[in-house]
């Protein structure tokens, strides 16, 4: 759970583990390749006409749940959505900017540190 974000990143329900995980591992295990990526929006918007409960922010915790216990191997995401590679480019270009990513947060972070100790 994130600290001022618990609402959205609490651990997984019961509903989320037993009910909605196992029908977007059945869907991401279908979508192979760039040209098969699927975002978030849709993802949602297709769960939500098939009548399950979900938001955004749930289905990124449940997707963090996925890749953090290696459920469906090599899913990575990119401005077109989630979608599994094989392409070893791609997956560094993924790695390459999940390290950029945190190298920023890492900034803000030493920036904010340093601002409070000098007010």
């Amino acid at each position: 759970m994130i600290t001022n974000f618990e609402r959205e990143t609490h651990e997984l329900n019961h509903y989320e583990l037993e009910t909605l995980l196992p029908v977007l591992c059945i869907g991401l295990n279908r979508k192979f390749g760039k040209l098969n990526a699927i975002t978030n929006k849709d993802i949602c918007q297709s769960m939500k006409q098939a009548g399950y409960k979900l938001t955004d922010a749930r289905l990124r915790k449940i997707i963090h749940h996925i890749r953090v216990n290696n459920l469906i191997p090599l899913l990575i995401a990119t401005s077109k959505g989630y979608y599994i590679s094989n392409d070893e480019n791609e997956i560094n270009q993924y790695i390459k900017s999940l390290s950029e990513r945190i190298n920023s947060i890492q900034e803000i972070k030493d920036a904010l540190r340093y601002q409070l100790i000098t007010k």
